[in-house]
C-alpha cells in the first residue's frame, strides 16, 4: 500500500497507462516542463519525452480538434483543460464532434479521448477557474462523464477512462488534490468505472454527492452520528451513467435522500437523481428527495465563496429538514 494524495495518484495512473500503451499521450497547456497548474503531470515529459506529453498552445479548441484526429489514426489522447472554465472553447468540439462520431459512423469509429477537467471552487481564484460544469456534459449524449474523490478512485478511475473506447470527461477536485489516502497501486480497482460507492453505511439518511463533495459529507454524517442521526453517505463517482441501482438500493433502507453538489441547483445533476430515484423509489420514500448545492448565480469573487459553496452546516441543515417529515 502506497500513500498518496489525490494529485500524485493522478500522476501514477497516468504513468502506469503510458508504460502500458504507448498510444497513450497527454496534451495540454503547461503539463509539460511545468507539470501543469497542479503538478499533476510532474515529471511526466521528463520521462517520457516530449512526443507523449505535448506542451500545446493556449488553444483548447485545438487541444480537443488535435486530440479527435489523434484518436481517428488509433492513439487515445488524454487532454487536460487547464480549469474548469477554460473548457469553453471547445464545447463545441466537444458536443458536436467528440461526442457524436461514434453515432455519426454507426459504429464504426471510436475516439477514445480523456478529458481531465479540475472542478469546484474553494481555492481562492478568480473568475473561470472555480466552475462547475459538469451537467453540460452528462446532459450530452456519447460522452461519458466520471468525478473521482479520494486517491484510490484517482488513481484506478483514470487508467479505466484511457482504457475506454468512448470519450471521457474525467472530473478532478481540485481543492482536494492534495487530500491523502491509501492506495494499492499493485492490486485491482475495487469497482468498475461507471459503480457507484457506498463510502459510509447508515440507517436513517442516505446523502449522495460526489467529487469535491465527498469529503464534506463524511464529515456531516460524522458530526450527525454524535447526535445519534445515522447518515448513509453514498459516492456517484459517475455521472453519466448514473448507477442507480446502488443509490436506489440505499434510498429504500433509508427512505430518505438529500443530494449535494458544488454546482448550484437548478438543472444540477442533483435535479436528474431526484426525478430518477422519486420514480424508483416512490413507496419508500418518508420525505421529499431534498436538494443542497451551490446558489443559482454566478460563481463569485473568492472573498465570498465560502458563503457561496454548501458546508457542512447547509448539508446538515438538509439532512435534518428531511429527517423532519
Amino acid at each position: 500500500m502506497s500513500t498518496l494524495t489525490i494529485a500524485k495518484g493522478i500522476n501514477n495512473g497516468l504513468r502506469r497507462s503510458m508504460e502500458r500503451d504507448d498510444k497513450v499521450i497527454l496534451m495540454g497547456e503547461d503539463i509539460g516542463k511545468l507539470g501543469g497548474v497542479f503538478r499533476v503531470t510532474d515529471g511526466l515529459q521528463k520521462d517520457f519525452g516530449e512526443d507523449r506529453v505535448i506542451d500545446t498552445p493556449l488553444a483548447e479548441s485545438g487541444i480537443i480538434g488535435t486530440a479527435v484526429g489523434l484518436a481517428l489514426r488509433g492513439y487515445r489522447p488524454v487532454c487536460e483543460m487547464q480549469f474548469d472554465g477554460f473548457v469553453y472553447p471547445a464545447f463545441d468540439q466537444i458536443v458536436s464532434q467528440v461526442a457524436k462520431m461514434r453515432a455519426r459512423s454507426l459504429g464504426a469509429v471510436k475516439l477514445p479521448i480523456v478529458i481531465r477537467i479540475p472542478v469546484g471552487g474553494g481555492i481562492g481564484a478568480v473568475e473561470h477557474h472555480s466552475e462547475s460544469n459538469e451537467a453540460y456534459f452528462a446532459h450530452t449524449a456519447g460522452l461519458r462523464v466520471v468525478a473521482c474523490a479520494n486517491p484510490e478512485d484517482a488513481y484506478w478511475m483514470i487508467q479505466q477512462a484511457i482504457e475506454t473506447d468512448d470519450p471521457v470527461v474525467f472530473y478532478e477536485p481540485k481543492r482536494r488534490y492534495w487530500d491523502k489516502g491509501e492506495v494499492d497501486e499493485d492490486g485491482a480497482p475495487r469497482l468498475g468505472l461507471y459503480d457507484a460507492r457506498v463510502a459510509r453505511e447508515g440507517e436513517h439518511v442516505t446523502l449522495a454527492t460526489y467529487g469535491p463533495m465527498v469529503r464534506v459529507a463524511l464529515e456531516a454524517a460524522q458530526a450527525a452520528a454524535e447526535e445519534g442521526k445515522s447518515i448513509e453517505v453514498v459516492d456517484l463517482r459517475s455521472l453519466s451513467p448514473l448507477d442507480m441501482d446502488t443509490l436506489a438500493a440505499s434510498v429504500e433502507k433509508t427512505g430518505r435522500l438529500v443530494v449535494t453538489h458544488e454546482a448550484s441547483t437548478f438543472l444540477g445533476m442533483g435535479a436528474e437523481v431526484a426525478a430518477e430515484i422519486t420514480q424508483r423509489c416512490f413507496y419508500h420514500l418518508e420525505a421529499p428527495v431534498l436538494r443542497v448545492g451551490g446558489y443559482n448565480l454566478p460563481y463569485p469573487p473568492s472573498k465570498l465563496e465560502e458563503d457561496f459553496l454548501p458546508d457542512l452546516d447547509r448539508v446538515l441543515d438538509g439532512v435534518d429538514r428531511a429527517l423532519a417529515y
